[in-house]
């Protein structure tokens, strides 16, 4: 047999060379195509073959705030806290990887980490070589912007659930965010106490206990900006979302930059708000005669106020299947969409989307049966505000509030808060439906 001649290694290289890069596209295929909750395991499987690891965790912004996914061990998936990983995606920067430690409820792991070019964070556990850190950073950024589109194209009724959960949510962390605080500062009263003779070992409890205050208040306001996006950063984003969208229209979009003093926006009104302002502007660009869009954000301290306007010949109608679309959006984080098309001079799109939660002044139709002060409960507790709140509020105890709070969730079929204020959402006059 004669041996191989330098063009036919040549040709095997290539093929397999080919053959590899077939496969690559396949599996990232396979990823980008999952259901939503397949994504990590495919993801995981996927990258395997280029990064050994034991688990798989990302982070990512979404409609609720944060969406933390993983696979694998479940020490590891469900040891590490959403503050760690936060703090993880502080320290890196977009489009950038680092080899480390990362603290989990068993001890500390050693983990490849990757910062998407559009803040999402993927770590992987127990990786294995860097030889192949910078390719799984471009596959990372590829499957990131398909998640992210996932949590900001999500249907109207999961922007209403993600609007109570987040309230909930914060609810729940800032009442154990108290609960801890008071039991610090008993202890340091008890300490401080002249009937205690120990001097040293009373200063040096009572250190002890202030900087575990300082550390949980610091972890208390870590976990609000946690949930929130400075308006300038949203506006910022959305920009990115959209050169994709126009780069190869003949538009000019221009954008009119939000007051860097704006109010911070819940993370739910900022990714509804890109999702928003994206639908508006395919409704307008693939219109004859368009050939400039304006894109303004502004914020009156209580409302996300979004404005588009394009130079076409003004002939948008409500009948436009993608405007009802993007109504559906406003009215499912409860804000209000109007239109003003004039022949020949264009059409001007006005949004507004209330920053806090919705309260229930009257939310409650006769046919749930509740008396006027479950009434009042359930708009303060839709709200956000704790039992401690509400019955400060209503000059009675939180006994009393938690009675009422059991007796509304009886009427109203729900077991939770979450449900409480998604099912006033939902039944809310003009409310999206699913």
């Amino acid at each position: 047999m004669s041996p191989p001649t330098a063009n036919s290694v040549q040709d095997d290289v290539a093929y397999t060379d080919a053959a590899r890069g077939v496969d690559t596209l396949r599996g990232l295929a396979e990823v980008l195509t999952a259901p939503p909750t397949l994504i990590p395991q495919r993801l995981s499987t996927f990258l395997a073959p280029l990064i050994s690891h034991s688990a798989l965790v990302f982070l990512v912004a979404d409609a609720a705030g944060a969406q933390r996914e993983g696979a694998g061990a479940d020490s590891f998936v469900d040891g590490v806290s959403f503050l760690a990983l936060d703090e993880l995606r502080r320290m890196l920067g977009p489009g950038h990887t680092r080899r480390g430690s990362i603290q989990t409820a068993s001890g500390d792991v050693d983990a490849f980490q990757a910062l998407s070019t559009n803040g999402a964070l993927l770590v992987l556990a127990e990786a294995g070589g860097e030889h192949s850190d910078a390719a799984v950073l471009e596959l990372w950024n590829i499957v990131a912007l398909r998640v992210q589109e996932l949590a900001d194209t999500a249907p109207p009724d999961y922007l209403q659930r993600a609007r109570a959960t987040t309230s909930v949510r914060m609810e729940a962390l800032t009442e154990l965010a108290d609960e801890y605080s008071t039991t610090l500062e008993s202890v340091l009263a008890v300490l401080r106490s002249s009937t205690l003779d120990d001097r040293a070992a009373r200063r040096t409890a009572t250190q002890t206990a202030a900087e575990g205050m300082v550390h949980l208040r610091t972890a208390s306001d870590r976990v609000r900006t946690f949930t929130e996006e400075p308006v300038t950063t949203a506006f910022e984003r959305l920009r990115d979302d959209l050169r994709p969208l126009v780069r190869y229209r003949d538009i000019d979009v221009q954008f009119v930059e939000p007051p860097i003093d704006g109010r911070a926006l819940p993370s739910e009104i900022a990714h509804g708000a890109r999702a928003v302002v994206r639908g508006l502007i395919l409704a307008l660009v693939d219109r004859h005669d368009v050939s400039r869009v304006r894109v303004q954000w502004d914020c009156d301290g209580t409302n996300l106020l979004i404005n588009v306007r394009d130079d076409g010949p003004g002939d948008l109608s409500d009948e436009s299947v993608q405007l009802r679309l993007v109504r559906q959006r406003v009215v499912a984080l409860n804000g209000r969409l109007s239109r003003e098309a004039t022949p020949g001079w264009g059409t001007e799109m006005s949004v507004a989307m209330p920053l806090d939660p919705p309260t229930a002044s009257a939310v409650a139709p006769s046919e749930w049966d509740l008396g006027p002060r479950e009434a009042e409960v359930l708009g303060l507790l839709i709200a956000g505000q704790r039992n401690r709140e509400i019955a400060t509020n209503l000059s009675i105890s939180e006994n009393t509030v938690k009675f009422h709070v059991a007796k509304i969730f009886r009427k109203l079929g729900v077991r939770s808060r979450a449900e409480a204020t998604a099912f006033v959402l939902a039944h809310r006059p003009g409310a999206a439906r699913p």
